[in-house]
C-alpha cells in the first residue's frame, strides 16, 4: 500500500493504489453502450460491488447505468462505449459543448479508440440511422 508522510514522500508501494489514484472514471451522464448486451443509456454513478468477475480499475465497483428500466444495468468500464456525437463529442445528458468538449479530449487521453463510437450512422443516401 502507498502512503505517504507529513513531507509527502511515499512510505511503501502498492499496485491497487497507484492504479486507484492514476484512474479516470466515465463521468456521470455520459452516454454508453454494453459491448456485448447492446444496452444503452447514461452513467449514473458507481456501485461499490462485493462478489463478482469484474470490476472497474479502482477494483471494488461497477457503473450504474441508465437503460430506461425501474432497475440499473451494472457494467464493469471494459465492457462499456463511450457514444460521439456528430461533432465527435462525448455525449452527455444537459452539459454544455465546451464541458463535453474538455471531457472528449480527457476520454481521448486515458482510453482506446476502439472504446468510442459514433451514436449514429451515415446511410448512402446521406440520411442518418441511430446505432
Amino acid at each position: 500500500m502507498t502512503t505517504s508522510n507529513s513531507s509527502g514522500k511515499s512510505t511503501g508501494s502498492g499496485h491497487r493504489e497507484v492504479a486507484m489514484r492514476e484512474w479516470v472514471r466515465i463521468p456521470d451522464k455520459t452516454t454508453v453502450r454494453h459491448r456485448l448486451e447492446d444496452h444503452q443509456g447514461a452513467v449514473d454513478g458507481l456501485t461499490e460491488i462485493v462478489t463478482g468477475p469484474k470490476r472497474n480499475p479502482d477494483g471494488r465497483t461497477q457503473y450504474r447505468i441508465d437503460v430506461g428500466q425501474p432497475q440499473r444495468l451494472l457494467a464493469a468500464e471494459e465492457d462499456l462505449v463511450i457514444l460521439l456525437d456528430d461533432e465527435d463529442l462525448i455525449m452527455m445528458n444537459k452539459e454544455k459543448t465546451e464541458y463535453r468538449r474538455g471531457m472528449t479530449e480527457r476520454l481521448r487521453g486515458i482510453f482506446r479508440e476502439d472504446r468510442f463510437c459514433r451514436a449514429t450512422t451515415v446511410l448512402p443516401n446521406g440520411r442518418h440511422k441511430g446505432a
